[in-house]
């Protein structure tokens, strides 16, 4: 595991505002624990994880340096935890991908020997970041509804066709694509 990601607090058991004897205290028990020699329960990769989180949580520029990253990484943890309980956000993605099943089912439709579309006109036309696109095409195109073409546009499948109208169907593109003032023209 790269060091980056290592939380140096949970590899102590220790709190981040632990003091610099209950560092102490809880790497020398630890490091007896999870020594590689100890039979039982030895463990080399644990005991060198041990030992780095102890070398710098000691050193009082390491650690105030590792504490502004551990911050930010669980600042970024927890924005995780609150996106995932947002239905909303579930919702709009969900109408996201039907909005690009739709632009590419008419797209097809019009033009079957030109289907494709390319990143940046989806972009533009969904009103979607491209952070978020990409998500969403990835998504997509492993469900296999939509493919990448030799030129490298995308073009929906004919799965993508039939998941474009149980999408409509179902209500699933109430919105319109025309949600942001643009009139589109394929």
């Amino acid at each position: 595991m790269n060091d980056d990601n290592l939380d140096f607090y949970e590899i102590l058991e220790i709190s981040s505002n632990a003091s610099q004897d209950t560092i102490d205290r809880m790497f020398r028990f630890l490091a007896q624990r999870y020594h590689p020699d100890r039979h039982e329960t030895g463990d080399s990769v644990k005991f060198d994880q041990i030992v780095k989180a102890h070398d710098t949580l000691r050193d009082p520029e390491k650690r105030a340096a590792y504490d502004i990253k551990h911050k930010k990484n669980s600042e970024y943890h927890w924005s995780l935890v609150e996106e995932a309980g947002d239905t909303e956000n579930f919702e709009s993605d969900a109408g996201i991908q039907a909005r690009i099943l739709s632009l590419m089912y008419i797209k097809r439709k019009r033009d079957i020997s030109h289907p494709g579309l390319g990143n940046m006109l989806l972009e533009s036309l969904i009103g979607c970041p491209k952070e978020i696109l990409e998500f969403h095409l990835w998504y997509l195109r492993e469900k296999g509804w939509v493919t990448r073409l030799e030129d490298g546009l995308l073009a929906i499948t004919a799965d993508g066709v039939d998941k474009a109208l149980a999408n409509h169907h179902a209500g699933g593109t109430n919105k319109s694509i025309t949600d942001q003032h643009n009139v589109i023209h394929l």
